[in-house]
């Protein structure tokens, strides 16, 4: 067995989707989950429906249910800035459905930490993983009480897959968790993804030296894949846009930087990333030919994947 650790908190999306879809020009751009959680569900005392959440307004992109009217607000603000921003969401749930099944299908990596979880989707990474190795044991990871409340008895559908309430900006607490050492063996390969959530760690708290802790506790032949905003910062459409939905989501949630492609690039310290290297999360072993031209918000959203010698 080898294993998984994968972050992904821009990559929940909600477990029940509504119908409607956003169209333009013919291109489907997200699910339309405009009535969100009904008033009469009762809401968890530890969840705070006066503040927006980085989980319920991820889901609210990816077409989920789960969120409130100060999410919504933050989903109307961005879309104004760019209606295609649900493709950037969705290009990064896209990117971990094919990273997870090229693991467990190329190197035969069977375990996985997935932290920064999300709210459940259609297409989780234990879903992934098991339909092409069944073996495959799935530790989340989360601390957004609307994920702990909702989305553990959902993530926890079978006896592979366990949830971890822990925060991943402290990777030595997270890695000696009961659960993260009674089911992962960190003396054999895992495959570690922070899947769009080092974007939501501040420069103060220093995410190329976070990487390089974790990094140090995997063991040789791991896998290492994150996905991340990125800022070409040359001027162009793209940094504008990129500068734009910074400052908007920095405003509205707390967190939400575009890193540069080389700052991006340092987070795998020490590895040697897999081809076709750090790019555009569209561009990463895409599944057939691509039928249009990305969009600007699109080449926002990169992903890599590289493995520890």
């Amino acid at each position: 067995m080898t294993a998984f650790v994968a972050y992904d908190s821009f990559g929940g999306g909600g477990a029940r989707a509504k119908a409607g879809v956003f169209k333009r020009e013919g291109v489907v751009l997200g699910m339309s989950a405009v009535d969100g959680i009904s008033a009469d569900e009762p809401v968890p005392p530890t969840i705070d429906t006066t503040k927006p959440s980085i989980a319920r307004v991820y889901d609210m992109f990816l077409g989920g249910k789960d969120h409130y009217e100060v999410d919504r607000e933050v989903y109307r603000r961005t879309m104004e800035i760019s209606p295609e921003v649900p493709l950037l969401t969705r290009a990064f749930r896209q990117w971990l459905i094919r990273v997870v099944r090229f693991l467990a299908s190329g190197p035969g990596i069977d375990q996985i930490l997935d932290c920064g979880s999300g709210l459940p989707t259609a297409e989780n990474t234990h879903q992934v993983a098991q339909r092409v190795r069944p073996e495959t044991t799935v530790v989340y990871v989360d601390n957004d009480p609307m994920v702990i409340a909702h989305g553990r008895a959902l993530l926890e559908e079978n006896d592979r897959t366990h949830f971890v309430d822990a925060d991943l900006r402290d990777p030595e607490a997270l890695l000696a968790h009961p659960a993260v050492t009674r089911y992962l063996d960190m003396n054999r390969p895992l495959a570690l993804m922070q899947c769009a959530t080092l974007h939501h760690v501040s420069d103060e708290d220093n995410p190329g030296e976070l990487m390089a802790r974790y990094i140090e506790a995997l063991p040789s032949g791991s896998y290492v894949a994150i996905s991340h905003f990125c800022d070409p910062a040359d001027g162009s459409e793209m940094s504008e846009l990129a500068r734009m939905l910074e400052t908007n989501l920095r405003n509205a949630v707390g967190s939400g930087w575009c890193r540069t492609y080389s700052q991006i690039e340092s987070l795998f310290c020490g590895l040697e990333l897999v081809e076709p290297g750090l790019v555009p999360a569209a561009d990463w072993w895409p599944d057939g030919p691509r039928v249009r031209p990305l969009s600007a918000v699109e080449h926002i959203a990169y992903g890599a994947v590289a493995r520890k010698p």
